[in-house]
């Protein structure tokens, strides 16, 4: 029966979901109608305030790229390949498959949602060499195993709070600093991870879809892609002159690119030994980029896994910026204050974390990104949060904080699953040479979400901080 519901929700969402840019395009009118109407906003500063957010995520965007050329460059290398032939030994059904990559998904989310791309590649490897999987609902599963980001070492609103100097304690809405043990070392966050880790890959297993005709990636595969290409390896010999030459010693030079990647690793270890478990987007890349190095051994095999790697990514790189247009909508109009202020006006000390972790879900359809989202509603959510705290001692209305403020993470994080945004991670890897569209994935995540909305609701409204 659940399987069959999942199909029913599925054939919804291919009949009425739209491309994830048409979704954009959608949300900026949606966005602009809010400020025009509801703030009485003229039309030419809504214009503006569109355009002048339509540029505050290239940073953002160029980063998302690197993470995953740079990311899917490893999964391409030897090493990489010879650790999936091992693991398909003890991987041979659908079902293993499903919850393998649902749960290693989340383990890798947990220290980086960059490190997704890794997830992505290894569900295709795996696809590639065990029959009877749906492919779309693998690539479900792939998504939402990205959903325990917010919950790790690289989500950015507890990292915000423990940044000393940060943007709330300069506007005076924080005093000081609130540590991670209040937020991510909380008894919250640690149910929170177990809840999926332990209960998402088993959830899924339940929605498994019967039909897997014509669902198979060989079976989506265009006919001129089911051939595999010529190895890395072979490739850059290929490229080679057919006489010596000093550009194709320069060109296949282990010993240059080693001198390279060895002073990048010299790097790495002074980042950590200076500055703790820092993780940030800059030191994974940087990260990735001499990983990729290192397993690539010469300049020209390198240059051929990033070419490869670089194939699918055009989604990413002029979405990105109509999102930003929404989020400079939201944020220079004051619409997305707006709606955080209504919101926190009917809070309770009872209901505070439900409404800042619906505030989160709401607003992230708008502003697809935890520190842009924190940026717009977290003052007014705090504010409203020290005024229902008021009298209590200070470590108290610090853990309400805490509480409000991974609320509004987990809703944003779930929201994801109608949210097609974030699926524009996982496209350039699973769905290169094949045609795959949101509207093929996106079904088989309503029945996690509502499930998932629920039990998370409950946690952050009772489970201790």
């Amino acid at each position: 029966m659940v399987t069959q519901l999942g199909e029913r929700f599925t054939h919804l969402f291919l009949r009425y979901m739209p491309d994830a840019f048409v979704f954009a395009l959608i949300l900026t009118i949606v966005a602009g109608l809010g400020a025009f109407f509801w703030l009485d906003a003229s039309f030419l500063e809504v214009i503006q305030s569109w355009y002048n957010g339509f540029f505050d995520l290239l940073t953002f965007g160029m980063q998302i790229v690197l993470i995953i050329i740079t990311g899917f460059s490893i999964a391409l290398s030897p090493v990489v390949n010879k650790a999936i032939d091992h693991l398909t030994q003890y991987i041979k059904t659908p079902k293993q498959v499903y919850f393998f990559v649902i749960f290693i998904g989340m383990l890798l989310s947990l220290v980086s949602f960059g490190w997704i791309v890794i997830t992505c590649v290894l569900a295709r490897e795996l696809a590639m060499r065990i029959k009877g999987i749906n492919y779309p609902f693998l690539v479900a599963c792939v998504y939402f195993s990205m959903n325990t980001w917010v919950m790790g070492l690289s989500s950015s609103i507890p990292l915000l709070l423990n940044t000393e100097e940060n943007y709330l304690i300069k506007a005076s809405v924080l005093n000081q600093v609130i540590s991670t043990p209040y937020t991510l070392g909380a008894f919250l966050n640690i149910g929170m991870i177990l809840l999926m880790v332990i209960v998402a890959p088993v959830l899924m297993l339940l929605l498994v879809p019967k039909m897997v005709e014509n669902k198979e990636l060989k079976d989506l595969l265009k006919h001129d892609d089911v051939n595999r290409e010529n190895s890395i390896k072979e490739e850059a010999e290929s490229l080679k002159l057919p006489f010596k030459s000093w550009s194709d010693k320069l060109n296949n030079s282990v010993i240059l690119q080693m001198t390279i990647a060895i002073l990048g690793l010299t790097y790495i270890v002074y980042h950590f030994y200076t500055k703790g478990f820092d993780l940030n987007f800059n030191i994974m890349i940087f990260i990735f980029l001499m990983v990729g190095l290192c397993l690539h051994k010469t300049p020209m095999r390198y240059v051929i896994s990033m070419k490869r790697s670089s194939r699918n990514i055009s989604g990413i790189l002029f979405q990105y910026p109509f999102y930003a247009g929404i989020m400079g909508i939201m944020l220079y109009t004051g619409l997305g204050a707006k709606l955080a202020e209504m919101l926190a006006s009917i809070a309770t000390i009872e209901s505070y974390p439900f409404y800042a972790y619906i505030t989160g879900g709401l607003i992230n359809f708008a502003i697809p990104s935890a520190g842009g989202e924190f940026a717009v509603v977290g003052p007014s959510i705090i504010e409203a949060v020290k005024e229902i705290g008021y009298g209590l001692p200070a470590d108290e209305v610090n853990a309400m904080i805490s509480r409000a403020s991974m609320s509004i993470a987990y809703g944003e994080s779930l929201s994801n699953m109608l949210q097609p945004f974030y699926l524009l991670l996982v496209m350039p890897v699973m769905a290169s040479g094949i045609k795959l569209q949101a509207r093929d994935v996106m079904g088989y995540l309503f029945i996690p979400l509502i499930i998932f909305f629920i039990l998370q609701v409950i946690m952050v409204l009772y489970i201790p901080i």
